[in-house]
């Protein structure tokens, strides 16, 4: 029962993260209509064989602003796993495999950064330097740098004293090539399962910037954005939020399940 369930988390995750990431893609090439483009006469129309998630209050296709708006999601979310990993990575394993005075100082660093709520630290952030992807993407990688630099310093503890690192220290390799690549590859696994979480929470961050008016700026597409333009009309036409609330609560589970999926298969415990 346990192997089945690990196997739908995986299929499932897997087949809405390709749905989605093939959604981007088709976006940069082709979208029923310009998601800029007003139709006035045509705002707020319900569902149906012309824009089949209806239109917005400027007439805009819907469909089409969520296609595009998958382009903001996965941007934001990748760029946010960059630095969380470049940076996450680099202070725990430094902070792991030195261990003392360093190890402290990092970590206490880190404890630090965690103690704020992470979207009030992302709204401070955003409104200090500004809106838009690429703040918004560095204000969310802020944030995800202790939870993978905690992870990554548990691997390098772990790893630090085992034979085959014992070995390389005996016959002169260099601490920097012991750290990145003997003992890195072998904690990996918990760092992809880290990143992967990462990319779920920042989507969720964003279209909760989106919503509050930091992130995504018009007439870009965000549907965090979306959502906030559709609260006004919720009572008139509740369809307007259907299509993005659905996409990120979709696209959030998909990533989840795909972790947890990733997570189960990397963790021998979890094979018995």
């Amino acid at each position: 029962m346990k192997r089945y369930a690990k196997n739908i988390n995986l299929v499932v995750g897997s087949i809405i993260i390709f749905g989605f990431f093939l959604m981007m893609i088709v976006s940069f090439f082709y979208t029923p209509y310009d998601v800029t483009a007003m139709d006035i006469p045509n705002k707020l129309k319900a569902p149906n064989t012309e824009h089949i998630f209806g239109t917005d209050e400027f007439g805009r296709d819907i469909f089409s602003r969520i296609l595009v708006g998958s382009q903001t999601a996965f941007v934001v979310g990748l760029l946010t796993v960059i630095i969380g990993v470049v940076f996450g990575v680099t202070i725990g394993g430094i902070a792991g495999f030195i261990g003392g005075w360093v190890d402290e100082l990092f970590m206490r660093l880190m404890d630090a950064l965690m103690a704020f709520p992470g979207i009030i630290l992302a709204l401070m952030l955003v409104a200090v330097f500004g809106p838009g992807i690429v703040n918004t993407s560095i204000a969310l990688g802020i944030i995800a740098i202790p939870n993978i630099a905690r992870v990554a310093r548990s691997g390098f503890v772990q790893h630090k004293e085992a034979e085959y690192v014992m070995a390389a220290r005996l016959i002169g390799v260099k601490p920097l090539k012991i750290m990145f690549k003997h003992i890195l590859p072998n904690v990996s696994s918990q760092i992809i399962v880290a990143a992967s979480i990462a990319f779920a929470i920042a989507m969720l961050a964003e279209a909760a910037l989106s919503y509050l008016g930091l992130g995504v700026q018009p007439p870009d597409p965000s549907w965090g954005r979306m959502l906030k333009d559709a609260q006004a009309y919720l009572i008139g036409s509740p369809w307007y939020t259907y299509a993005p609330g659905g996409a990120i609560t979709i696209l959030v589970l998909g990533l989840y399940m795909l972790s947890n999926a990733i997570r189960d298969i990397m963790d021998p415990r979890s094979k018995a």
